[in-house]
C-alpha cells in the first residue's frame, strides 16, 4: 500500500446547501452535500452503515412487579437481547462483561438486578465504580430518578472527594447503592473498611462501568485495588458478583479477567436498534497547492457544523484539545449570531468547567435547548446527553476505539445519523483519510494491563497489609508473596507474628500511591473583574501552558487575560477582555541521564537503562488571530520548569556503524524517529502497558553519549519498572520490529509500522531497518 500526500483537487470551503427548497431534516442536508461537487472533492470515503432492527425479549419472571411497573412507565416493556442475556447470566451467578455500542442500554444490565435485589432484601448493598466523578454524578441522577419512581426507601449516594464530611457517616451506615471512583475506593473506603462494615458484609454486586478506560498503569493499579476489595469481601464473608460494561475493544474478556482475577462471561449480542449511519471521511481543501497546505481543521469543522446548525440539527463536535474546543465554540457562537439565533444554542464542554455548569449543559442537550456542543473526549464516556444527530470529529481522535466511540455519540434509534471525521494536517490524519480501507478494516485497540508489575504490586501489598494482616501462605495476584513480605519486614514496614504479617510503619500507604500519573491537584481560575468569582479550574500539569501571564484563557467563548499565575497557591487571576486573538504556548522538553543502572556494550553501539530527568519548560507564546490564524505577536513565559524523575531504557549507535550502513546524515533523524515509532508500537505488547504509559525521544547527537540515541522512558514519576524489562528484551523488541516493518506492505511508511513518510521521510522505513541491524546484539548475516 503506497502512501502519497493524496491532495484532493483544489476545492473551496464547504458548499452551502443549494438555495430553493430548504432542507428540513438530516437526510435532505446530506443529499444536498452529496450533490455538491466542491464538497465531494474533499470526501475520500462516504460509507453508509445500514440500520439494525431491535432484537427484543421479555423481562425475566423474577423481576419484581414494582420495578416492572416503573420500567413500563418509562416505555420499557421488553428488553434488548443483550440486556436479557446479561440478566439471565447474573441470575445464574455468573460475573459478566457487556460489550455493546454507545447508547445501547448497558445501564439497565446492572440497574435492574441491583434494584430488584434491594427491593427484595433491604440489607443488600451494591458498589458502583466509574472512572470519573462526572460520570458517577450522571449515573446517580439516573438512578435517583428510578428510585424516586419506585417510591421505596432505597438510598443511593455518591461518595467521592466532593462529598461533605457531614454526609459521609450516613452514606457508610445506610447507603444501599454507593457510587464512587477508583481513587476514592483506594484512599477513602478500603483503608477505612471498619467504618463500612454494613457495605462489606452485605455486598451483592460490584458494577464497573467503562472498563475499557482501565488500561496501562492506571488499569494495573485499579486491578490491584479490586484485589484488595475482594480480599476484604472474603474477610467479611461476602461474595459479590461483578458486572462490567465496556465500549468495543479487541480483548474485552482478557481485560476483564485480568482486572477481576476471575472468569467472566461475555455479553456482546447487541439487540439495540440503530438507524442508518453515514460515515464521511473529509480532507480539508488545499489552499496552497505549491506547499500542499490545507485549510485549517478547526475552520473546516466549524463550517461543517454550521451547515447542520443552520437546519436545527443537533450536533456534537469533538476537539483534540481544550484550546481547540474553545476556538470552535467561539466560531460557532459567531455563526449562530449571524443566523439571527441566540448564541446560547452553542456550548462548550471540557475538563475545567465547574460541575454545576457541566450538569446544566448535559440537561440542555437532553432537553434539546442546546443545538450544538463542542467537547474534548470528556463526552466520549457514557454521560447521558441524549441522542444527537451528527458527530463532527475535528481531527483523528488518536485511536480507532475512540473514533467509533465519538461517532457513536450521534444516532437516534431508527433515525438517520452522520459522523464526519475531518482530517488535520498531522501525518497520521493524512494517512488515514487517504487510506479509508485501512481505517475501516482496523480492529479497535487492545486494553492491556499488568497487575503483577512489581512496583505496582508492591505498593498495593503495602496498602492491603495496612487494611488487614496477611496470613502465611496467602496469595495476592501472584502464587507466592512471601519474598515481598520478607523484604517489607526487613525494611521495618511489616512485622511477622504468629503466622501473620502486621503493618508497623507510621505512614498511611494509600496516600503515597497515586493511581494516575498526572497530579490530581487543580489550579482555580479567578475572574478579577467579577468580584473574584471562580470561573473554572485546570489540572496542575497543564496549567503552565494554559494560564501563564499574558495568556488568553477562553471559557465558553469568553476571553480572560491572565494577569497573574500564583503557582505555589494554585491560583490564576484574569480579567475579562475582548480581543481578536488567542494564545498558544510552546514548550521545550529535555531528557538528561542521571544514573546508569546497567549497560552492555554491543558490537556497534550500547544498550542501557537507568534514571533520567525529563524537564518541560514553557518558553514562549504566540498570539494567533481568529479565523486567519496569523501570528500577530509573541511573548516570553516566565515559569519554572516542570521536572519528572523517571526511568528509561536507551540504545545508541556508533557513528562509524551508521556510516558503514549507508545512512546519510540528512536521513538519520528520520530513521531514528521511524525506529522509535515502531518500538513504541511494539513495546506495549511485551511489557503489558498502554501506549500512553511510555514516551520516546530520539536524538541525532545525545549530550550524554555524543551518539545517535533512542530513549524510551516511563511516563510516570519514579518509573514503574518498564525500563529494566525493555533492557532485557532488547533483541526481542528489535527482531519483532524488523519483522513488523518487513511484513508491512506500504512503500515508505504508515501508522502500522514506522509512521507516515510525511513524518519520517521517504527513506525512514529503510533507515529504520538499517538501524535495527546496527543495534542487534548479533546482527543478521
Amino acid at each position: 500500500m503506497g502512501f502519497s500526500c493524496g491532495y484532493a483537487p483544489l476545492c473551496s470551503p464547504v458548499a452551502s446547501a443549494p438555495s430553493g427548497d430548504v432542507p428540513v431534516n438530516l437526510e435532505q442536508v446530506l443529499d444536498s452535500l452529496r450533490s455538491s461537487r466542491r464538497f465531494m472533492r474533499c470526501v475520500t470515503e462516504w460509507r453508509e452503515i445500514p440500520p439494525r432492527e431491535a432484537a427484543l425479549e421479555q423481562l425475566p419472571d423474577w423481576v419484581d412487579n414494582r420495578l416492572r411497573t416503573v420500567l413500563r412507565k418509562r416505555g420499557i416493556e421488553q428488553l434488548f437481547s443483550h440486556q436479557r442475556a446479561a440478566l439471565d447470566l447474573l441470575d445464574a451467578g455468573k460475573d459478566i462483561i457487556v460489550v455493546t455500542p454507545t447508547a445501547s442500554g448497558k445501564t439497565l444490565c446492572y440497574n435492574v438486578p441491583v434494584l430488584n435485589t434491594v427491593l427484595t432484601d433491604r440489607d443488600a448493598r451494591a458498589l458502583y465504580i466509574f472512572p470519573t466523578k462526572a460520570l458517577s454524578q450522571d449515573q446517580v441522577a439516573d438512578l435517583h430518578a428510578l428510585v424516586t419512581a419506585l417510591g421505596e426507601d432505597i438510598r443511593t449516594y455518591t461518595y467521592d472527594g466532593d462529598t461533605p464530611s457531614s454526609a459521609r457517616k450516613a452514606i457508610r451506615h445506610s447507603g444501599h447503592i454507593v457510587v464512587t471512583n477508583p481513587d476514592m475506593l483506594h484512599t477513602g473506603i478500603l483503608p477505612h473498611h471498619t467504618k463500612w462494615i454494613k457495605l462489606f458484609e452485605k455486598l451483592r454486586y460490584v458494577v464497573i462501568d467503562e472498563l475499557h478506560h482501565y488500561r496501562g498503569v492506571f488499569g494495573s493499579h485499579v486491578a490491584n485495588v479490586l484485589r484488595r476489595l475482594s480480599r476484604l469481601c472474603e474477610f467479611y464473608n461476602s461474595s459479590p458478583q461483578f458486572i462490567c460494561c465496556s465500549a468495543t475493544i479487541a480483548n474485552p474478556v482478557e481485560l476483564a479477567e485480568k482486572t477481576l482475577a476471575r472468569p467472566v462471561t461475555l455479553v456482546d449480542n447487541n439487540g439495540a436498534p440503530s438507524g442508518q449511519k453515514h460515515f464521511i471521511l473529509y480532507n480539508p481543501p488545499v489552499v496552497n497547492r505549491e506547499l500542499g497546505i490545507r485549510r485549517s481543521v478547526v475552520s473546516e469543522s466549524s463550517n461543517l457544523a454550521e451547515k447542520f446548525l443552520d437546519r436545527n440539527i443537533q450536533t456534537i463536535v469533538f476537539g483534540r484539545s481544550r484550546l481547540r474546543v474553545e476556538i470552535l465554540v467561539t466560531y460557532l457562537k459567531e455563526a449562530v449570531r449571524k443566523m439571527r439565533k441566540p448564541d446560547r444554542l452553542v456550548r462548550g464542554y471540557r475538563g475545567g468547567y465547574l460541575p454545576n455548569q457541566r450538569r446544566e449543559i448535559e440537561r440542555g442537550l437532553r432537553s434539546g435547548e442546546i443545538m450544538a456542543v463542542v467537547s474534548t473526549n470528556a463526552l466520549e464516556l457514557g454521560i447521558d446527553i441524549g441522542e444527537l444527530d451528527v458527530s463532527v470529529m475535528a481531527g483523528y481522535p488518536g485511536t480507532i476505539a475512540s473514533t467509533w466511540q465519538q461517532s457513536g455519540r450521534a444516532g437516534r434509534r431508527n433515525k438517520v445519523s452522520a459522523a464526519l471525521l475531518v482530517a488535520s494536517s498531522a501525518p497520521i490524519d493524512q494517512f488515514l483519510i487517504n487510506h479509508p480501507e485501512y481505517f475501516f478494516a482496523q480492529p479497535p485497540e487492545n486494553g492491556i494491563i499488568d497487575p503483577n508489575n512489581l512496583v505496582i504490586l508492591m505498593s498495593h501489598i503495602k496498602c492491603a497489609a495496612f487494611e488487614l494482616p496477611f496470613r502465611d501462605g496467602e496469595t495476592f495476584g501472584i502464587d507466592s508473596i512471601e519474598e515481598i513480605l520478607k523484604y517489607l519486614e526487613e525494611h521495618h514496614i511489616l512485622r511477622h507474628v504468629d503466622g501473620r504479617w502486621h503493618w508497623t510503619a507510621d505512614v498511611y500507604p494509600a496516600e503515597e500511591v497515586s493511581l494516575r500519573s498526572a497530579s490530581p491537584e487543580n489550579v482555580i481560575i479567578i475572574d478579577t473583574s467579577d468580584n473574584a468569582k471562580v470561573i473554572g479550574e485546570i489540572d496542575l500539569h497543564s496549567a503552565p501552558l494554559m494560564v501563564y501571564e499574558g495568556a488568553i484563557y477562553i471559557h465558553e467563548s469568553r476571553q480572560y487575560e491572565i494577569e497573574r499565575f500564583d503557582y505555589e497557591n494554585k491560583k490564576a487571576y484574569g480579567r475579562e477582555v475582548d480581543v481578536d486573538y488567542y494564545t498558544d504556548a510552546e514548550s521545550k522538553t529535555d531528557l538528561k541521564v542521571l544514573d546508569i543502572t546497567a549497560h552492555t556494550d554491543l558490537a556497534r553501539g550500547t544498550k542501557a537503562h537507568g534514571e533520567v530527568s525529563v524537564t518541560t519548560l514553557p518558553v514562549m507564546y504566540k498570539k494567533i488571530k481568529f479565523h486567519t490564524h496569523e501570528n500577530i505577536g509573541s511573548g516570553r513565559i516566565h515559569l519554572p520548569e516542570q521536572e519528572m524523575h523517571t526511568t528509561s531504557y536507551w540504545m545508541d549507535f556508533r557513528p562509524d556503524s551508521i556510516h558503514e550502513a549507508g545512512i546519510p546524515e540528512a536521513d538519520l533523524g528520520g530513521g531514528l524517529k521511524a525506529l522509535s515509532n515502531v518500538l513504541v508500537n511494539v513495546v506495549p505488547i511485551y511489557i503489558m502497558c498502554d501506549p500512553n504509559d511510555i514516551r520516546s525521544v530520539s536524538m541525532v547527537r545525545s549530550p550524554f553519549s555524543q551518539r545517535a540515541t533512542i530513549f524510551i522512558y516511563d511516563n510516570y514519576p519514579g518509573g514503574v519498572g518498564f525500563s529494566q524489562k525493555l533492557f532485557r528484551l532488547h533483541d526481542t523488541l528489535l527482531e519483532v520490529a524488523r519483522e513488523l516493518i518487513g511484513e508491512c506492505g506500504c512503500e515508505s511508511g504508515c501508522p502500522s509500522c514506522v509512521g507516515p513518510s510525511l513524518e519520517v521521510g521517504e527513506t525512514g522505513k529503510t533507515s529504520a531497518l538499517k538501524l535495527i541491524e546496527i543495534a542487534l546484539t548479533v546482527p543478521a548475516r
